[in-house]
């Protein structure tokens, strides 16, 4: 992690992030009424823990812009979360893809 004065990112961040959330939401009650069971399972699970680590990285931008000791610090954690849970949506991706056929 770098040290020092935020860069800025928490104000991207934030706002894609919480974006980000409600998509996980809405995504996941659309993968309950088209795939009750099977793969539709993993998908939804996949992207309620997905919507958990939005919500984190939100938490940690807001906190680094309301100026927290370690603003920084706080900051790339964010990121770090914010693209971890990219990742998880990109996974969520490939199995909501290959299940509709």
């Amino acid at each position: 992690m770098k040290s020092g004065a935020p860069n800025g990112l928490s104000a991207h961040i934030l706002p894609a992030s919480a974006t980000m959330v409600g998509v996980c939401m809405t995504v996941v009650s659309i993968v309950k009424l088209v795939h009750p069971a099977g793969v539709g399972h993993l998908i939804d699970r996949t992207l309620a823990l997905d919507s958990i680590v939005f919500l984190a990285s939100a938490i940690l931008s807001f906190v680094s812009m309301r100026g927290a000791a370690n603003a920084a610090r706080v900051e790339s954690w964010a990121e770090v979360l914010f693209l971890v849970a990219l990742g998880l949506v990109a996974v969520a991706a490939v199995l909501l893809s290959f299940e509709i056929v």
